[in-house]
Protein backbone atom coordinates (compact mmCIF):
# COMPACT_ATOMS: atom_id res chain seq x y z
CA UNK A 1 0.00 0.00 0.00
CA UNK A 2 1.54 3.38 -0.96
CA UNK A 3 2.11 5.79 2.03
CA UNK A 4 0.41 8.85 1.82
CA UNK A 5 2.29 11.49 0.84
CA UNK A 6 3.97 14.88 3.31
CA UNK A 7 0.94 17.05 1.15
CA UNK A 8 -1.81 14.88 1.44
CA UNK A 9 -1.14 14.04 5.66
CA UNK A 10 -1.15 17.85 6.07
CA UNK A 11 -4.85 18.61 3.86
CA UNK A 12 -6.05 15.72 6.18
CA UNK A 13 -4.34 17.29 9.07
CA UNK A 14 -6.14 20.68 8.18
CA UNK A 15 -9.71 19.32 7.80
CA UNK A 16 -10.06 17.31 11.15
CA UNK A 17 -8.88 21.07 12.60
CA UNK A 18 -12.39 22.05 11.29
CA UNK A 19 -14.40 19.40 13.09
CA UNK A 20 -16.40 20.26 15.74
CA UNK A 21 -13.94 19.55 19.18
CA UNK A 22 -15.15 16.37 20.90
CA UNK A 23 -16.98 16.26 24.21
CA UNK A 24 -14.09 16.98 27.23
CA UNK A 25 -15.66 13.25 28.16
CA UNK A 26 -14.64 11.92 25.12
CA UNK A 27 -11.33 13.11 25.48
CA UNK A 28 -11.03 11.40 28.43
CA UNK A 29 -10.45 14.84 30.15
CA UNK A 30 -13.46 14.91 32.65
CA UNK A 31 -13.32 13.86 36.02
CA UNK A 32 -16.85 13.55 37.27
CA UNK A 33 -17.93 12.78 41.42
CA UNK A 34 -21.03 11.10 42.50
CA UNK A 35 -21.67 13.27 45.40
CA UNK A 36 -23.54 12.08 48.56
CA UNK A 37 -24.81 15.64 49.53
CA UNK A 38 -27.18 18.28 47.69
CA UNK A 39 -24.44 20.91 46.79
CA UNK A 40 -25.71 24.41 48.37
CA UNK A 41 -24.92 27.78 47.31
CA UNK A 42 -23.49 29.24 50.24
CA UNK A 43 -20.85 27.09 49.97
CA UNK A 44 -19.41 29.04 47.27
CA UNK A 45 -18.87 31.92 49.49
CA UNK A 46 -15.70 31.26 52.22
CA UNK A 47 -17.42 34.06 54.05
CA UNK A 48 -20.22 31.93 55.08
CA UNK A 49 -18.34 29.23 56.09
CA UNK A 50 -20.13 26.89 58.67
CA UNK A 51 -17.19 24.97 60.31
CA UNK A 52 -17.53 22.16 58.68
CA UNK A 53 -15.62 20.16 56.17
CA UNK A 54 -18.30 19.93 53.04
CA UNK A 55 -17.58 23.81 51.90
CA UNK A 56 -13.60 22.61 51.20
CA UNK A 57 -14.70 20.68 48.54
CA UNK A 58 -15.68 23.63 46.64
CA UNK A 59 -12.72 26.40 48.12
CA UNK A 60 -10.08 24.05 46.96
CA UNK A 61 -11.46 24.39 43.36
CA UNK A 62 -12.37 27.81 43.04
CA UNK A 63 -10.81 29.69 45.83
CA UNK A 64 -7.19 29.82 47.49
CA UNK A 65 -6.06 31.19 50.79
CA UNK A 66 -3.25 32.63 52.29
CA UNK A 67 -2.21 29.37 53.48
CA UNK A 68 -3.91 26.24 53.91
CA UNK A 69 -3.47 22.48 54.78
CA UNK A 70 -1.53 20.66 51.23
CA UNK A 71 0.21 17.29 51.11
CA UNK A 72 2.72 16.95 53.74
CA UNK A 73 1.90 20.57 55.11
CA UNK A 74 -0.33 21.63 57.84
CA UNK A 75 0.35 25.24 56.68
CA UNK A 76 1.44 25.63 53.63
CA UNK A 77 2.11 29.11 51.63
CA UNK A 78 -0.29 29.43 49.13
CA UNK A 79 -1.31 33.18 47.88
CA UNK A 80 0.73 34.08 50.97
CA UNK A 81 4.64 33.13 50.22
CA UNK A 82 5.39 33.94 53.55
CA UNK A 83 4.74 35.25 57.21
CA UNK A 84 6.07 36.28 60.21
CA UNK A 85 5.40 37.27 63.94
CA UNK A 86 6.62 39.81 66.12
CA UNK A 87 8.76 39.23 68.71
CA UNK A 88 5.77 40.49 71.22
CA UNK A 89 3.28 38.26 69.58
CA UNK A 90 0.86 41.08 68.40
CA UNK A 91 1.40 41.35 64.71
CA UNK A 92 1.31 39.38 61.61
CA UNK A 93 2.66 40.36 58.78
CA UNK A 94 2.25 38.52 55.24
CA UNK A 95 3.59 38.79 52.20
CA UNK A 96 1.51 38.17 49.04
CA UNK A 97 2.67 35.44 46.51
CA UNK A 98 3.79 38.14 43.07
CA UNK A 99 1.93 37.93 39.78
CA UNK A 100 -1.13 36.07 41.54
CA UNK A 101 -4.52 36.72 39.57
CA UNK A 102 -7.97 35.85 40.27
CA UNK A 103 -10.37 34.20 37.53
CA UNK A 104 -11.55 37.75 35.69
CA UNK A 105 -8.00 38.37 35.48
CA UNK A 106 -7.45 41.13 38.36
CA UNK A 107 -4.38 40.94 41.11
CA UNK A 108 -5.13 39.52 44.56
CA UNK A 109 -4.17 42.23 46.42
CA UNK A 110 -3.40 43.47 50.12
CA UNK A 111 -7.10 45.15 49.55
CA UNK A 112 -8.78 41.65 48.71
CA UNK A 113 -7.01 40.38 51.59
CA UNK A 114 -8.67 43.16 53.89
CA UNK A 115 -11.92 42.64 52.52
CA UNK A 116 -12.14 39.32 52.66
CA UNK A 117 -11.26 39.57 56.41
CA UNK A 118 -13.91 42.13 57.16
CA UNK A 119 -16.69 40.71 55.42
CA UNK A 120 -16.07 37.49 56.88
CA UNK A 121 -19.49 35.89 58.79
CA UNK A 122 -18.88 32.03 59.31
CA UNK A 123 -17.94 29.70 62.22
CA UNK A 124 -15.99 31.73 64.77
CA UNK A 125 -16.16 35.18 62.89
CA UNK A 126 -17.25 36.41 66.51
CA UNK A 127 -14.08 34.97 68.14
CA UNK A 128 -11.88 36.37 65.18
CA UNK A 129 -13.26 39.78 65.24
CA UNK A 130 -12.60 40.29 69.18
CA UNK A 131 -9.21 39.36 68.64
CA UNK A 132 -7.90 41.16 65.93
CA UNK A 133 -7.50 44.96 66.50
CA UNK A 134 -6.99 45.89 62.83
CA UNK A 135 -6.13 44.88 59.65
CA UNK A 136 -3.50 46.89 57.60
CA UNK A 137 -2.66 47.12 54.05
CA UNK A 138 1.50 48.09 54.27
CA UNK A 139 1.47 48.13 50.48
CA UNK A 140 -0.32 45.86 48.17
CA UNK A 141 1.75 42.66 48.68
CA UNK A 142 1.83 42.93 52.18
CA UNK A 143 -0.48 42.60 55.18
CA UNK A 144 -0.78 43.43 58.30
CA UNK A 145 -3.24 41.70 61.15
CA UNK A 146 -2.34 43.22 64.53
CA UNK A 147 -4.17 41.61 67.39
CA UNK A 148 -5.64 42.95 70.73
CA UNK A 149 -3.05 40.67 72.77
CA UNK A 150 -0.90 37.69 72.13
CA UNK A 151 -3.30 34.24 70.70
CA UNK A 152 -0.99 31.62 70.01
CA UNK A 153 -4.16 29.91 67.74
CA UNK A 154 -4.51 32.84 65.31
CA UNK A 155 -2.94 31.54 62.50
CA UNK A 156 -5.14 27.99 62.71
CA UNK A 157 -8.02 29.64 63.37
CA UNK A 158 -7.47 32.60 60.10
CA UNK A 159 -5.74 29.78 58.09
CA UNK A 160 -7.70 26.34 58.65
CA UNK A 161 -10.40 25.92 61.27
CA UNK A 162 -12.84 28.87 58.73
CA UNK A 163 -12.69 30.44 55.89
CA UNK A 164 -11.48 33.74 57.03
CA UNK A 165 -8.33 33.10 55.31
CA UNK A 166 -9.52 32.30 51.64
CA UNK A 167 -9.07 35.33 49.90
CA UNK A 168 -12.51 36.65 47.31
CA UNK A 169 -11.88 39.72 45.09
CA UNK A 170 -13.20 42.68 46.75
CA UNK A 171 -14.13 44.80 43.67
CA UNK A 172 -16.18 41.61 41.84
CA UNK A 173 -17.59 41.64 45.01
CA UNK A 174 -19.07 44.88 44.95
CA UNK A 175 -20.14 45.40 42.06
CA UNK A 176 -22.17 41.80 41.86
CA UNK A 177 -23.09 41.54 45.75
CA UNK A 178 -23.11 38.63 48.17
CA UNK A 179 -26.27 36.91 46.23
CA UNK A 180 -24.40 38.10 42.52
CA UNK A 181 -21.11 36.38 43.83
CA UNK A 182 -22.85 33.22 45.31
CA UNK A 183 -24.24 32.50 41.67
CA UNK A 184 -21.43 32.99 39.84
CA UNK A 185 -18.26 33.17 42.04
CA UNK A 186 -14.76 34.38 41.26
CA UNK A 187 -11.82 32.63 43.10
CA UNK A 188 -7.99 32.43 42.54
CA UNK A 189 -8.43 28.38 42.73
CA UNK A 190 -7.01 25.99 40.24
CA UNK A 191 -10.54 25.56 38.50
CA UNK A 192 -13.15 28.44 37.25
CA UNK A 193 -16.45 28.45 37.82
CA UNK A 194 -18.64 27.04 34.53
CA UNK A 195 -22.10 26.11 35.95
CA UNK A 196 -24.46 25.35 38.67
CA UNK A 197 -27.69 23.20 38.44
CA UNK A 198 -29.47 23.13 41.78
CA UNK A 199 -29.95 19.49 42.85
CA UNK A 200 -27.90 18.51 39.85
CA UNK A 201 -24.52 19.43 39.44
CA UNK A 202 -21.33 21.87 39.36
CA UNK A 203 -18.94 22.31 36.55
CA UNK A 204 -15.62 23.78 36.78
CA UNK A 205 -12.61 24.40 34.49
CA UNK A 206 -9.40 24.66 34.70
CA UNK A 207 -7.84 28.00 35.45
CA UNK A 208 -4.54 27.06 33.15
CA UNK A 209 -2.85 30.46 34.92
CA UNK A 210 -3.28 28.73 38.65
CA UNK A 211 0.11 30.06 40.24
CA UNK A 212 1.21 26.70 41.85
CA UNK A 213 0.67 24.33 38.36
CA UNK A 214 -1.52 24.22 35.62
CA UNK A 215 -4.18 21.83 36.76
CA UNK A 216 -3.83 17.85 35.14
CA UNK A 217 -7.47 17.42 34.42
CA UNK A 218 -9.85 20.18 32.26
CA UNK A 219 -13.12 19.48 33.30
CA UNK A 220 -14.52 18.64 37.09
CA UNK A 221 -18.41 17.64 37.66
CA UNK A 222 -19.80 17.58 40.20
CA UNK A 223 -22.84 15.34 40.56
CA UNK A 224 -25.32 14.99 42.80
CA UNK A 225 -26.58 11.58 43.57
CA UNK A 226 -27.68 11.47 46.99
CA UNK A 227 -28.92 8.07 46.69
CA UNK A 228 -25.96 5.56 47.81
CA UNK A 229 -26.96 2.28 45.50
CA UNK A 230 -27.21 5.36 42.60
CA UNK A 231 -24.02 6.32 43.31
CA UNK A 232 -22.27 2.74 42.90
CA UNK A 233 -24.35 2.15 39.70
CA UNK A 234 -23.00 5.69 38.22
CA UNK A 235 -19.41 4.15 38.83
CA UNK A 236 -19.79 0.54 37.86
CA UNK A 237 -21.48 2.24 34.33
CA UNK A 238 -18.76 4.79 33.77
CA UNK A 239 -20.91 7.78 34.54
CA UNK A 240 -18.61 8.44 37.55
CA UNK A 241 -15.00 8.59 38.08
CA UNK A 242 -15.17 8.93 41.62
CA UNK A 243 -17.97 8.57 44.03
CA UNK A 244 -18.37 9.42 48.08
CA UNK A 245 -19.79 7.64 50.79
CA UNK A 246 -20.11 4.03 49.86
CA UNK A 247 -20.60 1.84 53.31
CA UNK A 248 -21.46 -1.38 54.40
CA UNK A 249 -22.83 -4.15 51.89
CA UNK A 250 -22.28 -1.80 48.88
CA UNK A 251 -18.47 -0.91 50.21
CA UNK A 252 -17.93 -4.79 50.08
CA UNK A 253 -19.33 -5.23 46.40
CA UNK A 254 -16.83 -2.13 45.24
CA UNK A 255 -14.17 -4.19 46.90
CA UNK A 256 -15.19 -7.61 45.07
CA UNK A 257 -15.91 -5.43 41.54
CA UNK A 258 -13.26 -5.52 39.12
CA UNK A 259 -11.99 -2.51 37.95
CA UNK A 260 -13.10 -0.94 41.44
CA UNK A 261 -10.82 0.62 44.26
CA UNK A 262 -12.49 1.17 47.61
CA UNK A 263 -10.62 3.87 49.33
CA UNK A 264 -11.33 4.26 53.04
CA UNK A 265 -9.97 7.68 54.69
CA UNK A 266 -10.06 8.35 58.34
CA UNK A 267 -10.50 11.59 58.41
CA UNK A 268 -10.53 14.30 61.08
CA UNK A 269 -14.19 13.88 61.21
CA UNK A 270 -15.86 13.12 64.53
CA UNK A 271 -19.51 12.03 64.90
CA UNK A 272 -21.32 12.27 68.20
CA UNK A 273 -24.81 12.63 69.81
CA UNK A 274 -25.46 15.88 71.36
CA UNK A 275 -27.89 16.47 74.25
CA UNK A 276 -29.02 20.40 73.49
CA UNK A 277 -31.42 20.31 76.48
CA UNK A 278 -28.90 19.49 78.99
CA UNK A 279 -29.11 22.89 80.69
CA UNK A 280 -33.20 22.91 81.22
CA UNK A 281 -33.63 21.83 84.25
CA UNK A 282 -37.10 20.47 83.00
CA UNK A 283 -35.36 17.98 80.51
CA UNK A 284 -34.61 14.60 81.61
CA UNK A 285 -31.11 15.44 79.58
CA UNK A 286 -30.58 17.46 82.42
CA UNK A 287 -29.78 14.73 84.58
CA UNK A 288 -26.36 13.76 83.53
CA UNK A 289 -27.35 9.96 84.29
CA UNK A 290 -29.42 10.10 81.36
CA UNK A 291 -26.70 11.17 79.35
CA UNK A 292 -24.07 8.83 80.31
CA UNK A 293 -27.52 6.15 80.21
CA UNK A 294 -27.39 6.80 76.15
CA UNK A 295 -23.53 6.82 75.89
CA UNK A 296 -23.25 3.18 76.58
CA UNK A 297 -26.20 2.56 74.75
CA UNK A 298 -25.15 1.88 71.83
CA UNK A 299 -22.34 -0.54 70.75
CA UNK A 300 -19.90 1.35 68.95
CA UNK A 301 -17.71 -1.30 67.48
CA UNK A 302 -20.76 -3.26 65.65
CA UNK A 303 -21.54 -0.02 64.06
CA UNK A 304 -18.49 0.47 62.69
CA UNK A 305 -18.16 -3.06 61.11
CA UNK A 306 -21.77 -2.80 59.70
CA UNK A 307 -21.28 0.68 58.43
CA UNK A 308 -17.52 1.44 57.64
CA UNK A 309 -16.16 -2.00 57.34
CA UNK A 310 -14.04 -1.76 60.36
CA UNK A 311 -12.13 1.19 59.26
CA UNK A 312 -13.37 3.97 61.31
CA UNK A 313 -11.65 4.89 64.84
CA UNK A 314 -13.38 4.73 68.13
CA UNK A 315 -11.85 7.21 70.18
CA UNK A 316 -14.67 8.01 72.74
CA UNK A 317 -14.01 12.35 71.90
CA UNK A 318 -15.02 15.22 69.54
CA UNK A 319 -11.81 16.00 69.33
CA UNK A 320 -9.72 13.83 66.07
CA UNK A 321 -6.89 11.98 67.36
CA UNK A 322 -4.65 13.49 65.00
CA UNK A 323 -5.12 17.06 66.78
CA UNK A 324 -2.70 18.95 68.24
CA UNK A 325 -4.06 18.99 72.14
CA UNK A 326 -5.91 15.88 71.94
CA UNK A 327 -6.54 14.11 75.61
CA UNK A 328 -7.29 10.71 74.54
CA UNK A 329 -10.46 9.55 77.37
CA UNK A 330 -11.27 6.00 78.86
CA UNK A 331 -13.49 3.94 76.88
CA UNK A 332 -16.91 3.81 76.64
CA UNK A 333 -18.18 0.35 77.03
CA UNK A 334 -21.30 -0.97 75.27
CA UNK A 335 -23.42 -1.61 78.49
CA UNK A 336 -27.38 -1.73 77.93
CA UNK A 337 -27.63 -3.11 81.32
CA UNK A 338 -25.90 -0.36 82.93
CA UNK A 339 -27.76 1.96 80.50
CA UNK A 340 -30.88 0.95 82.00
CA UNK A 341 -30.16 1.14 85.76
CA UNK A 342 -28.78 4.68 85.41
CA UNK A 343 -32.18 5.47 83.79
CA UNK A 344 -33.71 4.28 86.73
CA UNK A 345 -31.31 6.09 89.29
CA UNK A 346 -32.36 8.94 87.28
CA UNK A 347 -36.04 8.48 87.45
CA UNK A 348 -37.00 6.88 84.12
CA UNK A 349 -37.68 3.60 85.49
CA UNK A 350 -39.72 2.36 82.25
CA UNK A 351 -37.67 5.00 79.63
CA UNK A 352 -39.03 8.22 78.32
CA UNK A 353 -40.23 9.55 74.80
CA UNK A 354 -37.40 11.41 73.92
CA UNK A 355 -38.93 13.51 70.41
CA UNK A 356 -36.88 14.09 67.37
CA UNK A 357 -33.78 12.52 66.66
CA UNK A 358 -31.84 15.13 64.05
CA UNK A 359 -28.96 14.60 61.51
CA UNK A 360 -27.53 15.11 58.71
CA UNK A 361 -29.67 12.77 55.77
CA UNK A 362 -26.43 11.68 54.07
CA UNK A 363 -25.94 9.85 57.60
CA UNK A 364 -29.30 8.64 58.23
CA UNK A 365 -27.72 5.07 58.45
CA UNK A 366 -25.85 5.85 61.08
CA UNK A 367 -29.02 7.58 63.03
CA UNK A 368 -31.26 4.07 62.44
CA UNK A 369 -28.95 1.60 64.68
CA UNK A 370 -27.80 4.10 67.08
CA UNK A 371 -32.01 4.63 67.42
CA UNK A 372 -32.53 1.61 67.68
CA UNK A 373 -30.13 0.41 70.51
CA UNK A 374 -31.78 3.51 72.50
CA UNK A 375 -34.72 2.70 71.93
CA UNK A 376 -33.74 -1.18 73.55
CA UNK A 377 -32.50 0.58 76.50
CA UNK A 378 -36.11 2.85 76.69
CA UNK A 379 -35.00 6.18 74.74
CA UNK A 380 -37.96 6.28 72.56
CA UNK A 381 -36.94 8.73 69.68
CA UNK A 382 -38.52 9.69 65.86
CA UNK A 383 -35.74 9.90 63.43
CA UNK A 384 -35.94 13.62 61.40
CA UNK A 385 -33.17 13.94 58.55
CA UNK A 386 -32.11 17.16 57.31
CA UNK A 387 -30.11 17.93 54.25
CA UNK A 388 -26.86 18.95 55.35
CA UNK A 389 -27.15 22.67 54.57
CA UNK A 390 -30.60 23.07 56.26
CA UNK A 391 -29.01 20.83 58.81
CA UNK A 392 -25.97 23.18 60.16
CA UNK A 393 -28.12 26.71 59.40
CA UNK A 394 -30.82 24.77 62.24
CA UNK A 395 -28.27 23.34 64.17
CA UNK A 396 -26.26 27.02 64.17
CA UNK A 397 -29.52 28.70 64.33
CA UNK A 398 -30.23 27.07 67.70
CA UNK A 399 -33.20 25.81 66.25
CA UNK A 400 -32.87 21.90 67.64
CA UNK A 401 -34.47 20.56 70.76
CA UNK A 402 -33.92 16.29 71.86
CA UNK A 403 -31.35 14.96 70.27
CA UNK A 404 -28.83 15.77 67.45
CA UNK A 405 -26.27 13.83 65.72
CA UNK A 406 -23.64 15.86 65.00
CA UNK A 407 -20.36 16.29 63.40
CA UNK A 408 -17.50 18.11 62.34
CA UNK A 409 -14.20 17.80 59.85
CA UNK A 410 -13.00 20.47 59.96
CA UNK A 411 -9.11 21.84 59.86
CA UNK A 412 -7.74 23.28 63.44
CA UNK A 413 -6.78 21.48 66.93
CA UNK A 414 -8.18 20.98 70.07
CA UNK A 415 -9.30 24.55 71.01
CA UNK A 416 -11.05 25.44 67.74
CA UNK A 417 -13.44 22.40 68.07
CA UNK A 418 -14.05 22.96 71.55
CA UNK A 419 -14.35 26.65 70.29
CA UNK A 420 -16.92 25.78 67.78
CA UNK A 421 -18.96 23.45 69.63
CA UNK A 422 -18.11 23.26 73.45
CA UNK A 423 -17.49 26.71 75.18
CA UNK A 424 -19.91 29.63 75.42
CA UNK A 425 -20.58 31.56 72.21
CA UNK A 426 -19.48 28.80 69.88
CA UNK A 427 -21.18 28.84 66.87
CA UNK A 428 -22.94 25.36 67.68
CA UNK A 429 -22.77 25.51 71.55
CA UNK A 430 -27.05 26.01 72.80
CA UNK A 431 -25.19 26.03 76.39
CA UNK A 432 -21.94 25.85 78.48
CA UNK A 433 -20.34 25.23 82.12
CA UNK A 434 -18.57 27.92 84.20
CA UNK A 435 -15.80 26.12 84.91
CA UNK A 436 -15.10 25.35 81.53
CA UNK A 437 -15.47 28.64 80.01
CA UNK A 438 -13.07 29.91 82.64
CA UNK A 439 -10.59 27.00 81.18
CA UNK A 440 -10.70 27.70 77.85
CA UNK A 441 -10.18 31.91 78.09
CA UNK A 442 -7.44 30.96 80.54
CA UNK A 443 -5.74 28.88 77.16
CA UNK A 444 -6.56 30.83 74.89
CA UNK A 445 -3.87 33.70 75.49
CA UNK A 446 -1.35 31.69 77.10
CA UNK A 447 1.98 31.03 75.21
CA UNK A 448 3.86 28.15 77.37
CA UNK A 449 2.57 25.33 75.35
CA UNK A 450 2.94 22.46 77.73
CA UNK A 451 0.86 24.77 80.80
CA UNK A 452 -1.33 25.46 77.42
CA UNK A 453 -1.75 21.48 77.06
CA UNK A 454 -2.69 20.85 80.02
CA UNK A 455 -5.48 23.14 80.44
CA UNK A 456 -7.17 21.71 76.69
CA UNK A 457 -6.95 18.48 78.59
CA UNK A 458 -8.64 19.65 81.64
CA UNK A 459 -11.35 21.02 79.54
CA UNK A 460 -11.68 18.02 77.66
CA UNK A 461 -11.92 15.60 80.79
CA UNK A 462 -14.42 17.80 81.65
CA UNK A 463 -16.46 17.55 78.98
CA UNK A 464 -16.06 13.66 79.16
CA UNK A 465 -17.20 13.53 82.84
CA UNK A 466 -19.83 15.75 82.47
CA UNK A 467 -21.61 13.99 79.38
CA UNK A 468 -21.95 16.80 77.41
CA UNK A 469 -21.86 14.85 74.59
CA UNK A 470 -21.84 11.09 73.05
CA UNK A 471 -19.40 10.10 71.12
CA UNK A 472 -19.50 7.85 68.13
CA UNK A 473 -16.43 7.58 66.18
CA UNK A 474 -14.10 9.63 64.19
CA UNK A 475 -14.99 8.41 60.57
CA UNK A 476 -13.57 6.41 57.95
CA UNK A 477 -14.85 7.93 54.74
CA UNK A 478 -15.52 5.16 52.44
CA UNK A 479 -15.10 5.79 48.38
CA UNK A 480 -15.32 3.97 44.95
CA UNK A 481 -12.63 5.17 42.62
CA UNK A 482 -13.07 3.70 38.98
CA UNK A 483 -10.86 2.61 36.19
CA UNK A 484 -9.78 6.00 34.22
CA UNK A 485 -8.10 7.63 37.88
CA UNK A 486 -4.93 7.29 38.45
CA UNK A 487 -4.74 10.04 40.93
CA UNK A 488 -7.54 10.36 42.77
CA UNK A 489 -6.22 12.76 45.51
CA UNK A 490 -8.19 10.77 48.62
CA UNK A 491 -5.97 11.13 51.47
CA UNK A 492 -3.37 13.28 50.03
CA UNK A 493 -3.83 16.51 52.53
CA UNK A 494 -4.07 14.53 55.92
CA UNK A 495 -7.45 14.17 57.69
CA UNK A 496 -9.26 15.91 54.19
CA UNK A 497 -12.55 14.31 53.46
CA UNK A 498 -12.50 14.69 49.63
CA UNK A 499 -10.13 14.91 46.70
CA UNK A 500 -7.08 17.48 46.79
CA UNK A 501 -5.59 19.32 45.96
CA UNK A 502 -7.33 18.83 42.91
CA UNK A 503 -4.57 20.47 40.51
CA UNK A 504 -2.88 17.23 41.67
CA UNK A 505 -5.18 14.81 39.89
CA UNK A 506 -4.54 12.26 37.27
CA UNK A 507 -6.72 10.32 34.93
CA UNK A 508 -5.12 7.51 32.88
CA UNK A 509 -4.11 8.17 29.49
Amino acid sequence: MRRPSRLSMLVLLAAAALLPAPKAAAQGDQLTWGVHITLAPTWFDPAESQGIITPYMIYYAVHDALAKPMPGQLLAPSLAESWTVSKDNLAYEFVLRKGVRFHNGEPVTGEDVKFSFERYRGAAHKTLKERVAAVEVVDPGRVRFRLKQPWPDFLTFYATATGAGWIVPKKYVERVGDDGFKKAPIGAGPYKFVSFTPGVELVLEAFDQYWRKRPGVRRLVFRVIPDESTRLAALKRGEADIVYSIRGALAEEVRRTPGLQLKPTVLQGTFWLYFPEQWDAKSPWHNPKVRQAASVAFDRNAINQAETLGFSRITYSIIPDIFEFFWKPPTIAYDPARAKRLLAEAGYPSGFDAGEYFCDAAYANLAEPILNYLQAVGIRATLRPLERAAFFSAYSDKKFKNIVQAASGAFGNAATRLEAFVAAGGTYVYGSYPDIDGLFQEQAADLDQKRREATLHRIQQLVHDKAIYAPIWQLAFLNGVGPRIEESGLGLIPGFAYSGPYEDLKLKR
